[in-house]
């Protein structure tokens, strides 16, 4: 289930509608007596006060129907003052990323985040900018969540002089096609690190709007970041005679784990091309 982010809050109920397991009452059958229970929606009224509102809320899909109302959940937070700055000055915000589950599949985890209102794209930030903080089920857990959530947001500075460094740093055709490649591998490749499907590296760089056309490492990590997100690139799949099998089209990334797992690793990728033009 998804919650797209927009220019608004979002309350509770619609909270509840777009992410069952963030309101369970209770944790999963499963969970020992050690398990501290804090109902997500106690979380987010906590840091409703202190500041931080949610603005999109997912969970994962569970086959298991006695799981679903307890799997991994994600909210992503934003301070309004933030909000308000980037309206004036700005196209980001920074964001708070709290991935948390009731059926002990997942700690509560605290990661930094971008919002790009341009193309309503939310983005993370990987642990060698920002590190991210996790929390186990026990003790003050609204309290802890709060702790991390100020630290992280009190840090968030460093992800958008990033950007900013990141804006003035050209890249040659050969650079963005090894930026491609890098992620094509990463969201296509098996364990072996090998890719079977028509999908072409290049059409990562693709453009979907003007904003993104430039050759700066800002604009082409945006440009693979939305097409690899996002999904809809297409392409025919032939076989080994080049004759017409199908038409395969991408869809787009919705499950918690590979959404958090391919945003870090495209930032990690980006702070790489940094270090391989200064070396």
């Amino acid at each position: 289930m998804f919650q797209p982010r927009n220019a608004h809050p979002l309350s509770l109920a619609e909270i509840a509608s777009a992410a069952p397991s963030e309101m369970a009452v209770s944790s999963h059958s499963s969970r020992s007596d050690r398990y501290t229970y804090i109902p997500t929606s106690e979380v987010i009224t906590g840091m409703s006060q202190a500041g931080f509102l949610a603005f999109s809320a997912t969970q994962s899909r569970c086959r298991d129907a006695e799981r679903r109302d307890f799997t991994k959940h994600m909210i992503r937070f934003r301070q309004m003052s933030d909000i308000q700055r980037a309206a004036i000055v700005g196209e980001l915000v920074p964001e708070i990323v709290l991935v948390n589950a009731h059926d002990g599949s997942a700690a509560y985890s605290l990661m930094a985040g971008l919002w790009r209102f341009v193309c309503g794209n939310g983005m993370m930030v990987s642990d060698s900018t920002l590190a991210s903080v996790h929390i186990r089920h026990s003790g003050d857990i609204v309290g802890q969540v709060i702790e991390g959530s100020l630290a992280i947001a009190g840090q968030s500075q460093r992800a958008l002089e990033q950007v900013n460094d990141w804006q003035r740093l050209q890249l040659t055709s050969d650079e963005q096609s090894a930026f491609a490649g890098a992620a094509h591998t990463l969201r296509f490749g098996d364990s072996e690190g090998e890719t079977h499907t028509p999908i072409t590296a290049a059409q990562l760089l693709d453009l979907r709007r003007h904003e993104d056309n430039g050759n700066d490492l800002w604009r082409t990590f945006n440009r693979v970041q939305e097409n690899v997100i996002r999904g809809g690139l297409s392409a025919v799949a032939r076989d080994e005679n080049g004759r017409r099998l199908r038409r395969v089209s991408t869809r787009q990334v919705k499950g918690i784990d590979q959404d958090v797992k391919l945003n870090r690793a495209l930032w990690q990728l980006a702070e790489k091309m940094v270090e391989l033009k200064a070396a």
